[in-house]
C-alpha cells in the first residue's frame, strides 16, 4: 500500500475524531471554539457554526477513508494508522478542551 494511503487514513482518523465534539455540541445547543470563534483561540462560536464545521469535518474524514485506497478493516496497517490518527487527536482534544473548560 503506498506511503501516500497511510497518510490519508491518518488524517481520516483526525478528522473523524474531530467532528464528534463539535456535532455533539451544536445538535445539543451548546457553543464550542472553533476555528472561526472570536477572538481566535479563546472565543465559542454557535451551535450552528460548530454543527456545519463538524459536518464538514465527517465529509473530509469519510472522503479520506472512502476515496483514497480501499479501506479493508482485515489489514490490520490501515486500521492501524486511522486509529492512530483518531487517538491523537482525542488526546489533544481532550488537553484543548480541558485547559480552555478548566479541566485538569
Amino acid at each position: 500500500m503506498p506511503c501516500l494511503t497511510y497518510v490519508a487514513y491518518f488524517f481520516a482518523g483526525v478528522f473523524l475524531v474531530n467532528s464528534v465534539p463539535h456535532l455533539t455540541n451544536g445538535v445539543s445547543g451548546r457553543r464550542l471554539p472553533t476555528p472561526f470563534a472570536s477572538p481566535l483561540g479563546n472565543g465559542q462560536s454557535s451551535p450552528t457554526v460548530n454543527v456545519l464545521w463538524g459536518t464538514f469535518n465527517l465529509a473530509v474524514g469519510y472522503l479520506l477513508v472512502g476515496r483514497v485506497g480501499e479501506l479493508h478493516l482485515d489489514q490490520t496497517s490501515s486500521v492501524l494508522v486511522l486509529g492512530a490518527g483518531g487517538l491523537l487527536m482525542a488526546v489533544f482534544l481532550a488537553w484543548l478542551f480541558g485547559s480552555f473548560y478548566g479541566g485538569q
